[in-house]
């Protein structure tokens, strides 16, 4: 960006080492699969060990020398590391290798570069890159240099870096001001749910779980869903009804995955605050992958960094179908709440427990019964219907309305201090609910 670097292509060599340091390993194979949904196209992998990475090159320098053979060998453009490369490391492997060389936190800005698509996605993608390229602007541009002796050489005394960096700054200043303007419209949107008393439901989960299929599923809306990691990164939201629950907010996030750098993670503040205030988590997860608990693992790791790790959270065991010994069910803990749901978002199994399973855990107390409303509560009865509490309606002979309703209690204790009328007051047919005693369900 503000240095001179080797110019890149798609044929990628891939080096992954097994680092015994106590790091926890990355997975060779899911580092493949990022390559490929970068657009890269792999044409060699080394792999190695080491005890301790080399300051110089991370690698030795026996596997530098056989990556230079690969390198010639097969043409490559690009060298992507499995591992994070300090500024010094990829400036001397590129001086060796006469190459590109990106490490795992370039290759992940990438991806999340290609698949911005709203403006805030945009601004953070750029906030994580500036972020990242302020490391590696050391001698860059020095044929530019504005600070050199001699006469008609003397510049005002900054040196490019220095002129750099300040442009950097400057960037990342505006940039984390727009963002704030976004955060505080993000929060008024929170605030105005709250007061309306509409739950936040968010699908969390380590990328390529399906957690867009499964937004597609329940909402029925269209968001961009395919096999590739990240494929999601723009937070969409979508309003549902859920039966005693009423009208529920659901957003879909952008996937988590192992060792995710902590620079991405401050600039999707935003984004992933929808997570940290939400109601309700749901954990989405690949129950067909072999890294299944892994993966689980990771995700945990990034919640607690977020600060949403205490949150209530329903754990969502996706791709069923692709389990020989499993189908749909709901997984339950000693006191019988759903703690786990066994579905496909594919094919739809098991859709329609998870609706039930997030009705049970938000299930507020319920009151269900024939109400009576007397003539001259015509208002009370309006605020009912109004509230869609209203299951049927009839008629006594005195002009009472007998009105079957099922509606949280909190909604009815609203309502009913919006008329300025006790709950105790209230009048119940003894054909539905006594009058002293209600039935409330959990």
């Amino acid at each position: 960006m503000f240095f001179d670097r080797p110019e890149s292509g798609e044929l990628a060599v891939l080096v992954h080492l097994n680092l015994s340091h106590g790091q926890d390993a990355e997975d060779p194979r899911e580092f493949e699969e990022l390559v490929l949904s970068a657009g890269g196209d792999p044409v060699a992998f080394l792999t190695g060990s080491r005890v301790v990475p080399t300051a110089k090159f991370l690698i030795s320098t026996g596997k530098l020398q056989e990556l230079q053979q690969l390198v010639a060998d097969n043409g490559a453009e690009l060298v992507i590391f499995n591992h994070t490369l300090t500024p010094s490391q990829e400036r001397n492997l590129e001086r060796e290798l006469q190459c590109r060389v990106l490490d795992r936190t370039g290759l992940i800005l990438d991806i999340f570069a290609q698949r911005a698509r709203t403006f805030e996605g945009k601004l953070q993608v750029e906030l994580a890159q500036l972020r990242h390229s302020a490391t590696r602007l050391i001698r860059g541009w020095t044929h530019l240099e504005r600070q050199k002796g001699g006469i008609g050489l003397r510049g005002p005394g900054e040196t490019q870096l220095e002129t750099d960096r300040r442009l950097l700054r400057n960037r990342i200043v505006q940039i984390e001001q727009r963002l704030e303007k976004v955060r505080s419209q993000r929060e008024q949107g929170r605030r105005s749910r709250q007061r309306a008393a509409i739950p936040t439901v968010s699908l969390v989960g380590y990328t390529n779980a399906g957690k867009s299929t499964l937004f597609n599923r329940i909402t029925g809306a269209d968001v961009y869903a395919e096999n590739k990691l990240f494929a999601t990164l723009d937070p969409t939201m979508r309003r549902i009804e859920l039966s005693d629950i009423g009208a529920v907010v659901l957003a879909d996030t952008v996937g988590f995955i192992s060792h995710l750098p902590h620079r991405l993670v401050e600039a999707f503040k935003a984004t992933l605050e929808e997570a940290s205030n939400s109601t309700l988590l749901l954990h989405v997860i690949d129950s067909a992958a072999e890294e299944r608990l892994r993966n689980i693992e990771q995700v945990e790791l990034v919640l607690e960094e977020i600060g949403a790790a205490d949150l209530p959270q329903l754990r969502v065991y996706n791709k069923v179908d692709l389990l020989a010994d499993t189908g749909p069910h709901i997984d339950r803990d000693e006191a019988g709440k759903p703690v786990a749901v066994w579905l496909s978002a594919q094919t739809g199994e098991g859709c329609e427990l998870l609706s039930q399973a997030i009705s049970e855990v938000l299930g507020k107390e319920v009151i269900h019964g024939c109400l009576v409303v007397a003539p001259n509560q015509g208002r009370l009865r309006a605020m009912l219907y109004a509230q869609q509490a209203v299951v049927s309606e009839n008629y006594r002979d005195d002009g009472a309305s007998l009105l079957q309703v099922r509606v949280p209690k909190d909604d009815l204790l609203r309502i009913l201090s919006a008329e300025a009328v006790a709950f105790e007051s209230l009048l119940w047919d003894e054909s539905g609910i006594l009058p002293d005693n209600p039935v409330a369900q959990e």
